[in-house]
């Protein structure tokens, strides 16, 4: 079988799948970028992966590669289309061939339905994405949110051709009851926050928390660890309310570092709003056997946390603020999530079962006996509620 991806250019997140990938398929397994890696993230520390790894076919480096990839698009068995233009693999649509689109939503922000519908470069862009090829039989979806499905669904696409994806990490493996022990070994409860400082990340509310968890009395410190145009503000919010002791701004530091700084925290905790497409901070939170409380409108929280006592979703300020408060007081429960998420996200959601389910149900497809996959990566993916 020859499965090509199509996306921008090769992120660390989906290196792990990627690797799973050619493991399984050898040389039938190729990676298109489409366009090369953005400075802003280069400046963010972020690497150019496209020339480190062999499946990489780099379609904006020169004329040969871009005929290998447009090669690829008619010749591969699957094709997975990322976050690309359909220039590439326009003719192996015309002809409805197996074609797997990879996207996370419609309408990220309440209103986002308006903010599509008027605006015009907006409204070309969906229609040759989604509406263009509607009534090709051999066209499915991969959605990456868990709220995807519900907007899909919402304007009558892919129907019942909607499976569960995201993305898979490498984990690290680690004795768990020994890393909890250690970690309550802190004097005072670690709580962690990692992510840009950025609006819709909202820091802002991690201030907002440390006044109110200090006005209770409870013995706590919370360490940030990014960068963003907001981090000024952060700061002289935190010299402001005299949270000097409470609040650590860290900065931007490497992958590694995050990690270390995980094993380490008793609690973390994610602010995003729904703009968070994925949040791939939650799968590593979980493989570092953090107690979580999240944002439920992450993209990846109910798909990984869910309501299997993996950690708390919050609906508001005060579900979070309750929520972490629980978790400071009650030992048993931090231990009780953070076994859970480790377990889950070490044996249920990796890089090598989102490959083994892809590809069993790409087989099952070419056979023309589509099989269901029952749980997890590439499983169906149902409205997860009509609350968008």
């Amino acid at each position: 079988m020859k499965v090509t991806f199509y996306s921008n250019f090769l992120t660390h997140h989906q290196v792990p799948f990627c690797l799973e990938m050619q493991k399984k398929l050898g040389d039938d397994f190729k990676f298109v970028s489409t366009v090369k890696i953005f400075d802003w993230r280069l400046n963010l520390g972020f690497k150019d992966l496209d020339k480190e790894y062999d499946f990489v076919v780099r379609a904006y480096e020169d004329e040969k590669q871009r005929k290998l990839a447009k090669k690829l698009a008619l010749e591969s068995d699957i094709v997975i289309i990322g976050s690309t233009t359909d220039e590439l693999i326009e003719e192996r649509l015309k002809q409805d061939k197996i074609t797997f689109r990879y996207r996370s939503r419609v309408f990220y922000y309440p209103d986002g339905f308006f903010k599509t519908a008027f605006n015009k470069e907006k409204i070309k862009l969906f229609y040759d994405r989604h509406l263009k090829y509607k009534k090709n039989k051999n066209l499915y979806l991969l959605v990456s949110n868990a709220y995807g499905a519900n907007d899909f669904n919402r304007l009558h696409l892919y129907k019942d051709k909607i499976y569960k994806w995201g993305y898979f990490l490498k984990t690290n493996i680690y004795d768990i009851e020994k890393l909890i022990k250690e970690k309550e070994k802190n004097e005072k409860i670690e709580i962690i926050w990692v992510a840009r400082f950025i609006k819709w990340k909202h820091p802002e509310i991690v201030i907002r928390l440390a006044k109110d968890l200090r006005k209770e009395g409870y013995n706590f410190n919370i360490k940030m660890l990014g960068t963003g145009v907001l981090e000024n503000k952060i700061k002289n919010d935190i010299k402001k309310y005299e949270l000097e002791d409470t609040i650590q701004v860290i900065g931007q530091v490497s992958s590694d570092e995050v990690k270390n700084y995980m094993e380490k925290a008793n609690i973390f905790i994610g602010t995003s709003d729904s703009n968070e497409g994925w949040g791939a901070v939650i799968n590593e939170s979980m493989n570092a056997g953090c107690a979580i409380v999240a944002n439920k409108r992450m993209g990846s929280v109910p798909y990984l946390i869910g309501n299997e006592n993996r950690g708390i979703m919050y609906n508001n300020y005060s579900d979070l603020k309750e929520s972490v408060e629980k978790l400071i007081k009650d030992k048993n429960l931090r231990k009780e999530l953070s076994v859970n998420a480790y377990k889950y996200i070490t044996t249920e959601w990796t890089s090598e079962i989102a490959a083994n389910n892809l590809l069993e149900l790409f087989n099952s497809i070419i056979e023309g006996k589509e099989k269901e996959i029952k749980y997890g990566p590439a499983s169906k993916a149902n409205n997860y509620t009509k609350k968008i």
